[in-house]
């Protein structure tokens, strides 16, 4: 092997020791819980907000983006649930770039895995604690989930793992929702067979531990659009796409809470960003369209961050994105007003 074992890391409940949650930020991550899981059980139709940066890249531009995102809760509460995409590793297809908070906790320097441990332990505890919001994380390292287990209300796999083995029985025993992504070449027979593995009681190795899982009701479909063999993208969000992921959930009685969010960035936009207020309201249209579509989609999945566009990593311009290209503010404010107002 040429690995260098550079340093021993401390194990998920030794970070946790070192930053716990306290009692309150517990009650408030579990009546957040409820709510969400409410959504996709059909007790609530509330519509879910997975919406904040690409990934999160600095702590006080993020919080500040929370805040914001705190005070407009409060205009949308009787129609909207906002659970904030607060993502701290990025997944890279040649592996090269930024790879996230995890990776390096300050984007200017070199790559720290233990600083990134603690950088985003502490992030997703300042949440809980200052805004009252429990986040979104995507499960880039399933054997990393734990160091945030107890603070994060969603969790996405991405359209790279969701063919993974280990991704899917991790996700088989988590509490929360967790949204599957239809692979990068858009196989939704694929996407459904990992549902399938979330769903469903599984033995396996976690952590050099001989685990076993009661499965998880609440793993769902994320549509995020797909590439082909020539790389160019497609959209997958359509009347006519969600008709097709209606059949599929029809098809395998077995599921439980057939449900959707629609990622309304990646290649649903082609990357570009500002074509994500666009696909929310097509979305929308498709729900008033047709009564199955509007109990299937439980929610959107938006980037956005305080300034429109991307800037390349070194980028100075705070509460821009350094990977993906977000909406700003005032854009993410009017379309999440624009959507309440449709519900």
């Amino acid at each position: 092997m040429n690995m260098n074992f550079k340093r021993r890391l401390p194990i998920p409940k030794e970070i946790k020791e070192m930053y716990p949650l306290s009692e309150e930020g517990r009650k408030t991550r579990e009546a957040n819980d409820e709510r969400i899981r409410k959504i996709f059980t059909g007790e609530s139709d509330k519509f879910l907000m997975i919406i904040g940066p690409c990934s999160a890249d600095r702590e006080d531009a993020v919080l500040e983006y929370m805040h914001r995102l705190r005070k407009l809760q409060e205009k949308v509460d009787s129609k909207i649930v906002i659970v904030p995409r607060l993502y701290t590793n990025k997944p890279r297809s040649t592996g090269a770039g930024y790879k996230g908070m995890l990776h390096q906790p300050d984007p200017n320097e070199e790559p720290d895995i233990f600083k990134g441990l603690v950088a985003i332990r502490k992030l997703h505890v300042k949440a809980i604690n200052e805004t009252g919001f429990s986040c979104a994380d995507e499960m880039l390292y399933p054997e990393n989930h734990r160091v945030l287990s107890d603070l994060l209300s969603y969790v996405a796999v991405g359209a790279r793992s969701v063919e993974n083995q280990q991704h899917r029985l991790t996700a088989s025993g988590l509490d929360v929702p967790v949204g599957m992504k239809n692979p990068m070449g858009g196989d939704l027979n694929a996407l459904i067979n990992s549902i399938k593995a979330a769903q469903t009681s599984n033995s396996f190795i976690y952590r050099n531990w001989e685990v076993e899982t009661s499965g998880n009701p609440l793993a769902h479909a994320i549509l995020r659009g797909y590439s082909d063999v020539n790389g160019c993208t497609h959209p997958n969000y359509s009347y006519e796409n969600l008709l097709k992921l209606n059949e599929l959930y029809a098809s395998n009685p077995q599921l439980r809470n057939p449900a959707v969010i629609v990622d309304c960035n990646h290649a649903n936009s082609g990357k570009q960003y500002l074509k994500q207020m666009d696909i929310a309201k097509d979305v929308l249209q498709s729900m008033k369209r047709d009564g199955s579509i509007a109990g299937l989609v439980k929610g959107l999945m938006i980037e956005s961050y305080l300034e429109d566009g991307a800037q390349p990593a070194e980028g100075c311009i705070y509460g821009k994105s350094i990977t993906d290209p977000c909406l700003g503010w005032e854009k993410t404010e009017r379309l999440l007003l624009e959507i309440a107002e449709q519900l």
